[in-house]
C-alpha cells in the first residue's frame, strides 16, 4: 500500500536570499532532476514547491518568480533520469530550448519532453505549472508516445479531442495539487490512471476504450458552453470525437446521460443564481434563460423533480423596500 500522496512541500521564501539557488537545486535533484537555476530579479529565486505520488507517478505544483532552469549535457549524464516530464502551465509565459529547437508556450499550454535529453526552460514572468513526471515505460505503454526526441506541445486553446484533453488535465491536476488530502490512498492509481488517458488523448487524439478521457473532455466542452442555447449531445460528441452513443456509453458508468448531465449542470447553476442575494433582483425567467431554458413553467417542473421545490422557494427574501414619505408625513400634517 503506497504511502500518503502529499510527499513534499517547500518555498523558498525563508531561505537566505544567497542560498536560495543552491536550496532549489538540491531539493530538486531529490524530488524531481537534476537542474541548475538562474535567476536575475533583485530579489532572488522566490519559488514554492508541492509534490504528490499517485502510485509510481509524481506530481509537482511549481510556482515562482521569473527564473531560468537548465539541464545541460553534465548533468544528464551524472544525474541520468530516464523519465517523461508532462507540464501544464498555468500561468505566465515561457519558452523550452533544447535540440531539437525552441518553442514558446503560453498559460494553457501543454509540453512533453524527456529527462535524458539536454534541455532550457524558462520563464519570463511569475508562473505556476503542474509537472508529471511519468516513467518513460510506462509513458510509452499508456500514452502512445515512444519518441520524445522533440518535445511535443500541445495548445491549450486548440479545438477538437487534444484541446479539450489538456484542459480537462489541467482542471484534474488543478483538483489533485489544491487539494491533496481530497485524493485517498485507495484512488491514487485510479487518479494516476486518469491523468495518464489524458494526457493520451491530447497527444493522439484517441483515448481507451474504457472512455475516461472522452467523459472528462466531453465535461470540459460542457463547463465552457453550458450558456450556449444550442448545446447538446451532438455538439459535444462532435468536439471529443466520438459518436453520441459511444460518449453516452462514457456518461453511464456515472448512471447518467450527456442531455442529462447537460440538464442537471444547468440546473445546479440556476440554483446557485437564484440563491445568490446579489441575483435578487433578477426574474425566475431570465435566469431560467440565462442557463438555457426555453420557459419558465419547464423550467420549474424540471427544478422541482431535481431539489423538490420550486425557484421561488429558494430565492432569499429581499430587502424591504424603502418608501419615501408622503408629503403629509413630511409636513407634519
Amino acid at each position: 500500500m503506497p504511502a500518503s500522496t502529499l510527499v513534499s512541500s517547500v518555498s523558498t521564501v525563508d531561505v537566505a536570499a544567497g542560498d536560495r539557488l543552491a536550496f532549489w537545486e538540491h531539493y530538486n535533484a531529490h524530488a524531481l532532476v537534476g537542474l541548475t537555476c538562474s535567476s536575475y530579479e533583485d530579489e532572488g529565486l522566490l519559488a514554492r514547491q508541492v509534490n504528490l505520488e499517485l502510485d509510481g507517478v509524481r506530481v509537482a505544483d511549481i510556482a515562482g518568480n521569473a527564473h531560468v532552469v537548465e539541464r545541460a549535457p553534465g548533468l544528464v549524464r551524472s544525474q541520468p533520469k530516464d523519465a517523461t516530464f508532462v507540464s501544464t502551465l498555468l500561468e505566465g509565459e515561457a519558452f523550452f530550448h533544447s535540440a531539437g529547437g525552441t518553442v514558446h508556450l503560453r498559460a494553457g499550454d501543454l509540453l512533453v519532453y524527456a529527462t535524458d535529453r539536454p534541455y532550457l526552460f524558462g520563464f519570463g514572468t511569475a508562473m505556476r505549472q503542474v509537472l508529471v513526471d511519468v516513467p518513460r515505460p510506462l509513458f510509452a505503454e499508456r500514452c502512445g508516445v515512444a519518441d520524445l526526441s522533440r518535445p511535443v506541445k500541445v495548445a491549450g486553446s486548440g479545438e477538437g479531442a487534444a484541446g479539450l484533453a489538456v484542459r480537462a488535465l489541467s482542471r484534474r491536476l488543478l483538483g489533485l495539487v489544491d487539494d491533496p488530502a481530497h485524493t485517498p490512498v485507495a484512488a491514487q492509481a485510479a487518479a494516476r490512471d486518469e491523468l495518464l488517458e489524458l494526457m493520451r488523448t491530447a497527444l493522439t487524439g484517441t483515448g481507451s476504450a474504457a472512455g475516461t478521457s472522452h467523459l472528462l473532455a466531453a465535461k470540459e466542452h460542457i463547463h465552457a458552453r453550458l450558456q450556449d442555447p444550442g448545446l447538446c449531445g451532438d455538439q459535444v460528441a462532435r468536439a471529443v470525437g466520438v459518436t453520441v452513443r459511444h460518449l453516452n456509453r462514457a456518461f453511464a458508468t456515472e448512471g447518467t446521460t450527456v442531455a442529462q448531465y447537460v440538464q442537471g449542470r444547468r440546473l445546479d447553476c440556476a440554483r446557485v443564481d437564484l440563491t445568490a442575494t446579489s441575483m435578487a433582483g433578477s426574474r425566475i425567467a431570465d435566469v431560467a434563460a440565462r442557463w438555457g431554458f426555453a420557459s419558465q413553467a419547464h423550467f420549474t417542473r424540471l427544478f422541482r423533480a431535481r431539489f423538490g421545490c420550486t425557484p421561488s422557494e429558494v430565492r432569499p427574501p429581499r430587502a424591504a423596500e424603502v418608501r419615501p414619505p408622503r408629503a403629509a408625513e413630511v409636513t407634519g400634517g
